[in-house]
């Protein structure tokens, strides 16, 4: 048996609840899983989990094992890393959630790291809203604003920057707002994953100014709303990543650039845990480069 494979299985099926989870985390198949469980119950001869049909539950002996397995197996992995730092290759499967313009942004530069650690893979997945990481599974999850869960482990890579904007067909149609006061006139298409769904906020380079909206369009993913304004349907809060092209080209125009769109930070969320593993690691680290190499995210 594999003491240090047996610990990484059993910490993980106690973090996720399941042994399927464990599973998809670790790569391995459910009933490895807990093969190497079983085995290290035998090894031990202590039982570690109450197995029902439908749900698993630690005993005192494992709740006692946590720490103990968790320093075990963050040593091996310090020896590991201290050992090979010149030729450390990540591998493994990363599970990350990101909104969907990052999303994208990310996706076209994914290659070049796969291509750095073959033995990575990334399962990329679009959410608009915060996941539940443990019972889903996410190593990594990127969230917009600040992060009111205490139990989760947070890192702030850089900052959004969207620009209000509107189709000039649309501003043929309707007059240019010059303040946020005149706003209130306007067909807004609004992505709801910001504050409510019924508030934009701007800056005027000293507060910040709070306008509320009747948006008749509301969408939860900010991919429709920018075609939605791009077919002159109102006016919208876009991040830069989606905007910045179509402004270029004149298909959008800034609207209020006196009033930015607040800014909000992007942080990078995972489970708590002292130690992250090598793989997960090599992702956050990548996200935080990313990020850090555009000018309008990195401060």
């Amino acid at each position: 048996m594999d003491i240090v494979s047996a610990l990484r299985a059993f910490l993980r099926v106690a973090e996720t609840g399941s042994f399927s989870a464990a599973a998809i985390d670790l790569d391995l198949t459910q009933p490895a899983v807990s093969r190497q469980v079983s085995a290290l119950e035998g090894h031990l001869n202590t039982r570690l989990l109450h197995r029902t049909t439908n749900a698993l539950a630690l005993t005192v002996e494992g709740e006692q094992m946590i720490a103990m397995a968790l320093r075990v197996v963050e040593a091996v992995d310090a020896l590991n890393e201290a050992s090979c730092v010149e030729t450390a290759m990540a591998s493994g499967r990363v599970r990350l959630t990101l909104p969907a313009p990052l999303g994208l942004y990310v996706s076209e530069r994914l290659p070049g790291l796969l291509e750095r650690h073959p033995g990575l893979s990334v399962e990329l997945m679009f959410r608009e809203e915060p996941s539940d990481l443990i019972g889903d599974g996410i190593d990594l999850e990127v969230r917009l604003g600040a992060v009111s869960d205490n139990t989760l482990m947070c890192r702030r890579i850089g900052w959004t920057t969207a620009f209000l904007v509107a189709a000039p067909c649309y501003l043929e149609r309707h007059s240019m707002p010059k303040t946020p006061d005149d706003i209130g006139g306007h067909e807004c298409i609004c992505y709801s994953r910001a504050g409510d769904g019924r508030s934009w906020w701007f800056s005027d380079g000293s507060d910040e100014i709070s306008v509320r909206i009747a948006p008749r369009l509301v969408a939860n993913n900010a991919v429709a709303v920018h075609r939605a304004v791009l077919t002159g349907g109102g006016l919208a809060v876009l991040s830069h990543l989606l905007a910045s092209p179509d402004i270029e080209a004149g298909r959008l125009m800034k609207v209020m650039p006196e009033f930015p769109p607040a800014r909000l930070p992007i942080n990078v969320v995972y489970p708590s845990r002292k130690n992250l593993p090598l793989r997960v690691r090599t992702v956050l680290d990548f996200l935080a480069q990313v990020v850090r190499e555009d000018p309008l995210m990195a401060s």
